[in-house]
């Protein structure tokens, strides 16, 4: 893997700020599915372990977004 420092963006410019708050909105909705789905059914060793997933990264996601979105809730997305 290479050092951050080695590693070469050219940014074009920012998502604009609805656009980020739409993909929170989603995020969040989807989040919620998968919880739904993982407390509300009976599920095999492999289903558990897929719910429990993409639950987990939908709340990093989330808490990304959010700390995008300058969330004084949210101080630091890797925290």
């Amino acid at each position: 893997m290479k050092p951050v420092n080695d590693i070469k963006i050219r940014l074009t410019g920012a998502r604009p700020q609805e656009d980020i708050r739409e993909m929170l909105r989603e995020a969040l909705e989807r989040r919620e599915e998968w919880k739904a789905y993982f407390t509300e059914n009976r599920l095999t060793k492999k289903e558990n372990a897929e719910a429990l997933r993409n639950y987990t990264a939908l709340r990093g996601v989330v808490k990304t977004l959010q700390w995008v979105l300058l969330d004084p809730k949210v101080e630091h997305p890797l925290d």
